[in-house]
């Protein structure tokens, strides 16, 4: 048997479609005691996917007090509660490593789909 037809047994969660350049929220449960956890977010733009199935990581980028954080998710991590699309982007790269030279707000800008169709 090979890994892929190991991997499509596994029930997958639900996660929405999301690109490379796409603004997301990314809500990751933090524990803070037995039985309690919070939702802490984590927004930003998406600068690259890699792999694939089960196994597809994605890299999101923001800037915090003027310095870049990145983070990399697995996709179908059980630490990953829910992904918000807050906003749609359209890029002509796979991966957006541009953005780490970028300050400010041309660092975040980025075209939005609905922007290119007017």
């Amino acid at each position: 048997m090979d890994i892929k037809t190991i991997e499509a047994g596994f029930t997958k969660k639900e996660m929405p479609a999301i690109n490379v350049g796409d603004t997301v929220k990314v809500l990751t449960r933090i524990p803070e005691g037995v039985d309690k956890f919070r939702l802490h977010p984590f927004e930003g733009v998406v600068i690259a996917k890699s792999g694939s199935g089960l196994r597809l990581n994605f890299t999101v980028r923001k800037v915090s007090s003027g310095e870049g954080v990145e983070r990399v998710f697995p996709l179908y991590s059980p630490v990953i509660d829910r992904i918000e699309i807050i906003r749609f982007g359209k890029v002509k790269r796979a991966k957006l490593y541009y953005l780490r030279e970028k300050i400010g707000k041309h660092a975040t800008k980025i075209e939005s789909k609905e922007e290119k169709g007017k």
